[in-house]
């Protein structure tokens, strides 16, 4: 019995491959297995290869695997492309029609099962899907049922008899694959889930069950990938709450309009990837002159210009911190898991309403589309905050005066009204303005606003809850390994690797990028031998900003990739490896 079983299914995109693992993992999840799946897929609608691999696990992990135990094929391309990360135990179920053929140096055993023309003896060739999870159940000693509830949800609607028929198509499957490996083989089989009932989900969902649950009623937004499901996520449940989602010609509608909303008193987001939010970088630039509150979810993917839009890239990280023309106070927060890009979400709102800034929420296309198993969200952590937010305003002396919206405090935060709040009125525009709102040139008058604007964020990371996620056991280490965003778990595992050859391993992981953490991250820079940056760009950007904050400049290294696939842990090991070995690391 196993404690972790790879799986993967691959076909032309377009051919149900997602619906497949979808099943598979819904299933999995069900029993209680802990899941991390990642799809490769193609910026096309039909055709191209495309496949979804899950690792099924009694342990939490949050990384994608090197290697692989079953993969069940809809074509040759699939097994060309993917049989060299087969285990020697493992397993090539394909189907019949593509004629399949196992190459030469495959460690795998090939098992041809007909599932287009059994799917056809059901009814329809939609089905084979069904066949292939049937035939997995036999190479698992899993029974078919495990899929019952899941069958029952997706083609419930259908009616009784088009249940029965997947489930009979599955049984099929399943019985084919019984007979061809034979009775007794155990090597594929799973060790019991604990049974536990855990979330389902991508990282993108769990930002927007975030901002929903963090009181937004509405989203303008530009569809784009790898940020669309956050999108579409809302327009199932806005409406159910008095909200709305709007479609924008364009991603700068879309950051004008949700700054438009937050100036009314509606928390709104948008949500886009590198290009899109190259476009709103003036309307970024708004908010922050005029102090309006803004939460803005960038989904990074590779770039430039058009780029690899389905492939992972941590390459926006420069023009998040210092993309705007001007200087502004900005925040930029970068959740690591599911569980933090909930809760992350959440608190941007607060951030932007009680420093009335920009803020942006910065994921990765790993961390926004790898579906993964979550602990349900402790809502008990959630609260809601507004800053300065006041409804109620003293009547001027002047008559002509307007509301001192800009007013200079201390702390750099001025009282805030929504339109239509009694003696509120002032001036807004992107223009520099005095305290009333009125545009004004005076240089003192520039410096005491920019002043002021800046003070906001002065000591911000001091008092951000966990900055930095610490994984740090020892008051000197060999190596400290930094990571931002999807990174994390792939790092996790290979810190593992290395301890158990008595490496001394520190790990840091970057959830606040700006302001920077520099006094929280400075002891464990200083403390270590090594530091190896591990992120998925071409220039070290992570890097950079952590040289520009911390200096040790000679100290910090970087490990890069940047092909369009994440991190594997096996390689973060062999690059820690390399670093200790010969103090450098080749990228």
């Amino acid at each position: 019995m196993r404690n972790q079983i790879i799986w993967k299914v691959g076909g032309q995109q377009g051919e149900g491959i997602e619906s497949t693992g979808e099943i598979f993992s819904v299933g999995m999840n069900r029993l209680g297995y802990f899941l991390y799946g990642y799809r490769h897929f193609s910026s096309r609608i039909k055709g191209g290869h495309t496949n979804n691999k899950i690792r099924v696990s009694t342990e939490e992990m949050n990384a994608v695997s090197t290697d692989l135990d079953i993969l069940v094929a809809f074509d040759q391309e699939t097994i060309d492309l993917n049989y060299h990360e087969l285990n020697e135990n493992g397993v090539i179920i394909a189907d019949t029609k593509c004629k399949p053929v196992n190459p030469e140096t495959s460690k795998a055993e090939l098992h041809p099962v007909p599932f287009t023309e059994i799917a056809k003896e059901q009814g329809t060739s939609l089905m084979k899907n069904m066949v292939a999870i049937g035939a997995t159940c036999a190479v698992m000693n899993l029974e078919v049922e495990v899929f019952t509830s899941v069958i029952k949800e997706i083609f419930g609607r259908k009616g009784d008899d088009m249940v029965q028929k997947n489930m009979q198509a599955m049984q099929e499957g399943f019985q084919y694959m019984k007979e061809s490996i034979g009775d007794g083989s155990d090597s594929l089989s799973l060790a019991a889930a604990d049974g536990m009932k855990r979330m389902f989900m991508i990282g993108n969902d769990a930002i927007a069950l975030g901002a929903l649950t963090a009181g937004v009623r509405l989203m303008p937004a530009y569809p784009i990938t790898p940020a669309s499901d956050i999108m579409e996520y809302l327009i199932k449940k806005l409406p159910k709450v008095g909200g709305t989602v709007i479609q924008t010609e364009d991603e700068i509608a879309a950051c004008t309009m949700a700054i438009g909303a937050n100036f009314a008193g509606t928390r709104s987001l948008t949500a886009s990837a590198g290009p899109g939010l190259s476009l709103m970088m003036e309307a970024i630039g708004l908010s922050g002159m005029t102090e309006t509150p803004l939460v803005v979810v960038d989904t990074q993917r590779g770039g430039p210009s058009t780029g690899l839009p389905t492939k992972q890239e941590q390459s926006d990280l420069m023009q998040m911190v210092y993309g705007t023309h001007g200087e502004i106070p900005k925040v930029v927060l970068a959740p690591s898991t599911v569980e933090e890009a909930f809760y992350d979400a959440v608190e941007a709102f607060n951030i932007a309403e009680e420093y009335q800034c920009p803020v942006i929420l910065l994921s990765d296309l790993q961390l926004s589309l790898a579906k993964q198993t979550v602990a349900p969200f402790d809502l008990d952590k959630v609260e809601i905050r507004r800053g300065k937010l006041i409804d109620e305003v003293e009547e001027r002396e002047e008559k002509n005066d307007y509301f001192r919206r800009y007013e200079v405090t201390e702390d750099g935060i001025s009282p805030r009204v929504v339109p239509g709040t009694k003696n509120g009125i002032h001036h807004v525009t992107g223009l520099e303005h005095d305290e009333e709102g009125r545009p004004t040139e005076k240089t003192s008058n520039r410096k005491a606003q920019m002043k002021k604007r800046m003070r906001k964020l002065e000591n911000f990371a001091e008092t951000f809850t966990n900055p930095l996620a610490i994984n740090a056991p020892y008051e000197e280490a060999d190596l400290l390994i930094v990571g931002f965003n999807a990174t994390r778990g792939a790092i996790e595992e290979a810190m593992m690797d290395l301890e158990k050859e008595d490496i001394k391993v520190n790990h840091v992981h970057v959830r606040l990028i700006h302001p920077f953490p520099t006094e929280q991250m400075k002891p464990y820079i200083e403390s270590a031998k090594h530091v190896l940056v591990v992120e998925n760009n071409a220039t070290g950007q992570l890097a950079s900003i952590m040289k520009m904050n911390l200096g040790h400049v000679e100290k910090i290294q970087s490990q890069l990739k940047f092909d369009g696939d994440p991190f594997h842990p096996e390689e973060i090991y062999q690059g820690s490896k390399e670093l200790l070995e010969h103090d450098y690391i080749n990228n």
